[in-house]
């Protein structure tokens, strides 16, 4: 389908029968997270995936050994390869790895015109064996190029620190740590965002969600007791930009994200020596 406008020919993308999801991230060969964890959580909301891979790791169960970011102009004509195809229904952003692949992706939701509403961030600085993920020039981009340009933010407590600058291992911090994300998004004239953070690290996993009206809300969880931890963040944001786009509101999205982590952690099973991967197909097995 083509429309002409002054003379000039322009391309129009058709929208997809079923809805399609990007997913910006990197390569995880284990598939515990980025790009092909997230195909896989797509998948189990019954959405159809694609993805732009910011950078290839050495990785499995047992940790990260390596990372080799991809070239800044890669990430650009790969996004601007798939978005000239498809209009995405939402996007979700995880392991950019270089303060220039933030740049490109801040580009990208720019001039894509996809709400920001159904853009989620989930802001990987480092690992859970301890390598960076992102450096602090890229930590720096993200906070003040990329946060502008998304609805939702989902940080561990960890990530919201190094965000903020607010020391978070006390639980009561959290909400002004959260608000202060938002006063950040704010001067970047985003009134609008979302702040999840995932509580994984506290004693009871609990959730907190602040959102742009000012409302807050703790999701309570439960410990799930098992090895297959690896890649809880990069799911739970996949899960709830799957539930945005299904049109669920904020906090109904939110919980569905947890319970889908939670069930998915409960029906994993051992992959690998180390820290194995939740089940992220078992809905669709079980449906």
């Amino acid at each position: 389908m083509k429309e002409h406008a002054q003379g000039e020919t322009r391309k129009v993308v058709t929208p997809s029968r079923k809805p399609v999801a990007f997913s910006i991230a990197g390569f995880d060969p284990s598939s515990g997270a980025g790009v092909t964890a997230d195909i896989k959580v797509f998948a189990a909301h019954d959405l159809y995936g694609m993805a732009c891979i910011t950078a290839l790791t050495v990785q499995s169960t047992l940790g990260v050994r390596r990372v080799e970011p991809v070239a800044a102009e890669t990430i650009r004509e790969t996004l601007a390869c798939l978005r000239e195809d498809v209009l995405p229904a939402g996007v979700k952003i995880g392991m950019l790895a270089t303060a220039e692949a933030v740049s490109e992706v801040t580009r990208f939701l720019s001039e894509a015109g996809i709400d920001p509403q159904r853009v989620v961030l989930d802001p990987v600085i480092r690992s859970s064996s301890g390598k960076e993920l992102l450096n602090p020039e890229g930590v720096d981009r993200l906070r003040l190029e990329l946060l502008p340009h998304v609805g939702w933010v989902t940080p561990n407590i960890d990530e919201l620190a190094v965000l903020t600058g607010i020391g978070t291992s006390d639980k009561e911090v959290i909400p002004m740590a959260a608000a202060r994300l938002q006063v950040l998004a704010n001067a970047g004239a985003n009134p609008k965002l979302h702040v999840l953070v995932t509580g994984g690290h506290l004693h009871r996993p609990d959730d907190f969600l602040l959102t742009p009206d000012g409302k807050s809300l703790w999701l309570k969880g439960e410990r799930v007791e098992t090895q297959s931890t690896h890649g809880t963040g990069c799911a739970f944001s996949s899960a709830l930009l799957c539930s945005l786009i299904e049109g669920r509101v904020a906090e109904e999205a939110a919980a569905e994200a947890k319970a889908y982590v939670t069930a998915a952690l409960q029906a994993a099973y051992p992959v690998g020596r180390g820290k194995g991967p939740m089940h992220h197909l078992f809905v669709r097995r079980s449906g």
